[in-house]
């Protein structure tokens, strides 16, 4: 690589293995994290086409995410075990190609329940990479500069995400949503192209294989850290009040006194251009401050932005949602960098634990808040999730080390 030297030879280089985090790294693990993403969310948009399309409701047409989502959580532990044998890259360039493969399986299927095998299968696939992403940077860059590079991923991932949901509406809207899907597919193929020839090779991977009860072990002793249970928790807590905000979001905006059109409502999406901006700047202040502050710092920003949406005012809220996903990403990238840099029996498994609660969260608390909207309107799912935020703070101010 252009900047590793002999550590020997210059005052403050890397240590012996690691070197700068570099341009094509950067690259790499933006571009995975669009790929990844991109497909993930890609139906959102497309459920009215899918459901009028398949006959189905639009509670079933929604499951085209669901288990996807459910596949991505069951494959994260199993892809960290993958990726502890052969090595992180190869495991994440198989993961997301062979998810590509089943994105265009899901649109050439005949029946609803097919497309939705082939959504699950997609799913578990596109686990191979929050599980081994993390756990790949931390290794092969300095402690000081992972923070930055995990912060670019996670830039990456809120591209994809923002990508799958607003290319794949227009375009399915005119030529229909196989088109739609199939649109954000080539994006996703282009990524993982580019991913292949851009990130850089291993220089601290050893292959080991685990046996049940290593790979039982290596779950149990991160468990058994506070530090990463107390992290697993953040994003279990703050992932669900995320998700929930923008599920529900619309049914607040349809109604008085904003009675807003769905196609508007949708476009609420581009707040998550926010958390673009936010992710790798919170590596950089995380890399010069201390995780702790700025994680803290992320989480109060995004109680504050939940505040602002209770204001009935269109701007106002609009103003809110920004706020909140600029500050919901920082604290995930800083996070999710320290999953992997605090683990005590397996990075990737840490890591793995990390996306397990993270999706976990999405699931129980974005179905909860609906629930919390029926009981009290859209004041009771904002401050359901005012107290996940507020409860993943207090953790951190109490457990959390400063560094």
């Amino acid at each position: 690589m252009d900047n590793c030297v002999d550590p020997g030879s210059v005052p403050g280089s890397p240590p012996p293995g690691r070197v700068e985090t570099t341009r094509p790294l950067h690259i790499a693990l933006f571009l995975i994290g669009i790929a990844t993403f991109a497909q993930l969310y890609s139906p959102q948009g497309l459920l009215p086409l899918i459901a009028a399309d398949q006959g189905v409701t639009a509670d079933r047409a929604a499951l085209m995410i669901s288990t996807a989502t459910l596949g991505l959580a069951c494959g994260v532990i199993p892809w960290s075990y993958i990726g502890d044998a052969v090595g992180r890259r190869p495991a994440m360039l198989v993961a997301v190609g062979v998810a590509c493969v089943f994105a265009l399986l899901s649109v050439a299927v005949p029946t609803f329940p097919l497309m939705l095998a082939m959504r699950f299968g997609e799913g578990v696939m596109l686990g191979g990479v929050p599980a081994l992403a993390v756990a790949y940077l931390s290794e092969e860059v300095r402690p000081d500069r992972a923070a930055v590079a995990a912060g670019i991923y996670v830039s990456g991932t809120t591209i994809g995400g923002l990508t799958g949901r607003i290319v794949a509406a227009p375009v399915g809207e005119q030529l229909g949503w196989r088109t739609g899907m199939l649109v954000v597919t080539a994006i996703a193929v282009v990524c993982v192209l580019t991913f292949a020839v851009t990130a850089p090779p291993a220089r601290n991977f050893t292959p080991r294989r685990s046996r049940l009860d290593e790979a039982v072990g290596q779950l149990l002793g991160n468990l058994r850290s506070p530090t990463l249970v107390v992290i697993y928790l953040q994003a279990f807590l703050t992932m669900g009040g995320f998700v929930a905000m923008y599920n529900f979001l619309g049914f607040r905006l349809v109604e008085p006194p904003f009675q807003l059109p769905l196609w508007l409502t949708s476009l609420i999406f581009l707040a998550y251009l926010a958390g673009t901006l936010s992710s790798p700047r919170a590596g950089v202040l995380a890399s010069r401050l201390g995780r702790k502050p700025v994680l803290i710092g992320g989480n109060l920003l995004m109680m504050g932005g939940v505040s602002l949406a209770l204001v009935p005012n269109i701007w106002v809220i609009i103003l809110g949602m920004v706020v909140l996903t600029a500050g919901f990403f920082a604290a995930h990238a800083v996070a999710a960098g320290w999953a992997g840099a605090s683990a005590v029996a397996g990075r990737s498994q840490s890591t793995s634990l990390y996306n397990l609660g993270y999706y976990a969260g999405s699931s129980v608390f974005g179905f909860l808040g609906g629930t919390f909207l029926a009981l009290a309107g859209w004041a009771g799912t904002v401050g359901m999730v005012l107290v996940l935020t507020a409860v993943a703070t207090t953790l951190v101010v109490a457990v959390l080390p400063r560094n």
